[in-house]
């Protein structure tokens, strides 16, 4: 889990989408459940990277309770 206090970037690839209602919509492949949307593809990332944030969050209190760490891993491709 992280420390309290500590930040850390962690970047991650996301998919943007136009959305049949209007819009965006945006998720990421990686972090199963983690969608947003907006009105503007600008809104749809900035309310993207809070759906990661809390995303983390959520993950990290779980993991937490089971004793588990995220990693950050890098790949080239």
């Amino acid at each position: 889990a992280r420390r309290a206090g500590v930040m850390q970037r962690i970047e991650s690839q996301v998919v943007l989408e136009p959305s049949d209602a209007g819009g965006f919509t945006v998720y990421v492949p990686s972090l199963r459940g983690c969608v947003s949307e907006g009105d503007t593809e600008e809104e749809a990332i900035e309310n993207i990277k809070d759906a990661i944030a809390a995303w983390l969050d959520a993950w990290d209190q779980v993991a937490g309770e089971r004793g588990g760490q995220l990693r950050t891993v890098a790949v080239l491709r």
